[in-house]
Order: structure tokens, then C-alpha cells, then sequence
């Protein structure tokens, strides 16, 4: 339940198109719709411009293929995180457009088109990783950028250990206006990044290490105590974190 759709509702009412009884049926779950295991926030888009995410994690492929396809029924977006084939097959039979990215378990449907301005072209999101490993991570962020109408850049497996290969593409990280840096073992690509540029570096720590690293928490503690201002840490793995932030600060530099 998005303001156009409940505009354009409301002028269908005011022209006869709906009785009051429907109308008053449809309130009725604007804030939310109880499934008994499951309470569904259609107000989430009204409040921050996007439907609610599905973290797919713990849910059986019923329960996901239920509230996407409650998520979905007026054709709104659909974004669900850390999914199962299982549970892709169960949404699929429900949401006939429903599609499985699965290096990083992510199921989308009804994508959004993005703005064809030249200038809405040019404000994009950066998103980097240190290593090859990182991509799953990266390509969660990815996906939430752009399933918030965002353009999306990458750069991939530039990490400190070549320290030429991210200082190659300095006009592309200067350009972009917001950037999302994902890196495991000691998390050092984000500080490097962070003294590149002068826009928001939100750092992903990864659980991507040996035993030391601590599946993340090394990478973590490194990101939380960068000498470069203005990099900003998510939690660990945590792409679709860094990418609803990454657009939501995009969306305040895009206005006037």
C-alpha cells in the first residue's frame, strides 16, 4: 500500500467506483494484516517508501510463499533475504514473476524501474569488495539498492593486498555519491576507501577469514575503529543493511 495507490483508491470512491463498505474493508488492513504467524506492515511503504523485506531465515517455504504473495497482491515489490531454493519454488507458485539470485539467496520480484533522467543516471552507489568471497555480501546490497530504484555500480576483488588495483578506479569511487565497502579478514579496504573520497562509506564486515578473524568480528572491530571520517559500520554479512542505508542517504543527496 503505497500514497499513489491509495490515492488513486480514494479518487475511485469519491467517482463511485467503491462502496463505502469496501472502502472501510480496505482501511481496515492498511496498518497491518495479521496471518496468525505472520503480522504483515502495509503501512511500511507509506512510511519509508518500500514494502516490507522478507528475512527468509527460520520461515518455512509456506510461511514465505504466504506473505510474499500478500506482500505482492497489488503488484508491489518484492525483496526476501537469505532464501532457499525451497522456499524460491514455494514463492514462485504464488508470484509467477518471482526470481532466484542464488549467490546471494535473494528473491525479487516486480522490480521497480529506475529514473531515466541523465542526472538521476549519474548519482549511483558504489559498491566494492576486498575479495572474490565477499561478492554474496556484496550482490545482497546490490539487489536492495536496486530494488529501491537505485543505480548501482561495482567493483569487485580490489582489497588492500594489491593496493594498485582500487587506486586505478579513484574517478569512479570520487564520482559516486554514496559507497558500500565489503571486506572480511582485517576489514582495512574500507579505511583506504574512506580517505579517497569525500561522500558516506558504509563498511560491511564479512564473515570471510581464518580462525583469528573470527567469522567477522575481526574485520569488524577494524571497520569500527577506521582512522578515515566518515565510514559509518552494519553488522556483520549484513549486505541488505548497507544497501537500504546506502539508499536512503542516496535518495536525501538526490534532492535539490
Amino acid at each position: 500500500m503505497d500514497r499513489k495507490y491509495l490515492q488513486n483508491y480514494l479518487r475511485e470512491f469519491r467517482h463511485g467506483k467503491h462502496s463505502l463498505d469496501e472502502v472501510i474493508r480496505t482501511l481496515e488492513l492498511l496498518p497491518f494484516e495479521s496471518l496468525g504467524f505472520a503480522t504483515i506492515d502495509h503501512h511500511r511503504t507509506l512510511r519509508q517508501g518500500f514494502p516490507e523485506v522478507i528475512f527468509c531465515e527460520g520461515k518455512t517455504p509456506q510461511q514465505v510463499a504466504r506473505i510474499g504473495q500478500q506482500l505482492t497482491k497489488n503488484h508491489q515489490p518484492l525483496l526476501a533475504t537469505r532464501a532457499s531454493r525451497e522456499q524460491y519454488r514455494a514463492i514462485k507458485r504464488v508470484v509467477r514473476n518471482a526470481k532466484y539470485h542464488p549467490t546471494c539467496r535473494v528473491i525479487t520480484a516486480n522490480v521497480p524501474k529506475k529514473a531515466k533522467s541523465r542526472s538521476a543516471a549519474n548519482r549511483y552507489i558504489m559498491v566494492i569488495t576486498a575479495g572474490t568471497s565477499d561478492i554474496p555480501v556484496a550482490e545482497e546490497a546490490v539487489l536492495t539498492a536496486t530494488m529501491l530504484g537505485h543505480h548501482v555500480k561495482t567493483l569487485f576483488d580490489v582489497g588492500v593486498a594489491g593496493i594498485h588495483r582500487i587506486l586505478s578506479h579513484h574517478n569512479l569511487i570520487r564520482n559516486a555519491s554514496v559507497i558500500i565497502v565489503v571486506a572480511g579478514m582485517e576489514g582495512a579496504l574500507a579505511s583506504v576507501v574512506g580517505g579517497l573520497c569525500d561522500v558516506p562509506v558504509i563498511a560491511v564486515p564479512t564473515s570471510i577469514g581464518y580462525g583469528a578473524s573470527f567469522k567477522g568480528l575481526s574485520a569488524l572491530l577494524g571497520m569500527l575503529n577506521s582512522c578515515a571520517a566518515g565510514v559509518t559500520v552494519v553488522n556483520i554479512d549484513n549486505g541488505f543493511g548497507a544497501g537500504f542505508a546506502a539508499s536512503l542517504i542516496n535518495n536525501v543527496r538526490k534532492k535539490p
